[in-house]
């Protein structure tokens, strides 16, 4: 896992911790999953959210929203998707809403991060 030190990042994390606890301890489980999956990849602030980026491809991304977490896939339209977990409807681009933290494993997120990870 990327274990480099990264003030922004720890930053936004404590600061998400702050403003909704619930919403961060899942961005936090998110983010370690992500890791897991792909050890050498490099995580920034962009966009409003948490981004990885592995081989110069944005793969995966975490962003907080009003009522949920979104993890964002950018060819996620190339996914199988074979529960229809998936939403979105652009060209290329899906992402899963997580409301809670069941719902990571619930709705396969791991899965997900996988796939993108390796297309």
């Amino acid at each position: 896992m990327n274990t480099k030190a990264n003030p922004e990042i720890d930053n936004f994390i404590q600061d998400l911790l702050f403003a909704d606890e619930d919403k961060g301890e899942i961005a936090i489980s998110l983010r370690k999953l992500v890791l897991e999956i792909a050890p050498s990849a490099k995580e920034d602030i962009k966009y409003g959210g948490l981004v990885f980026v592995s081989d110069k491809r944005l793969f995966c991304g975490i962003f907080i929203r009003k009522k949920h977490i979104s993890v964002e896939f950018d060819i996620g339209a190339e996914m199988q998707d074979p529960d229809n977990f998936l939403e979105g409807s652009g060209k290329n681009r899906r992402h899963l809403k997580i409301f809670q933290q069941e719902d990571i494993k619930n709705k396969k997120v791991e899965y997900y991060i996988n796939q993108s990870f390796k297309l």
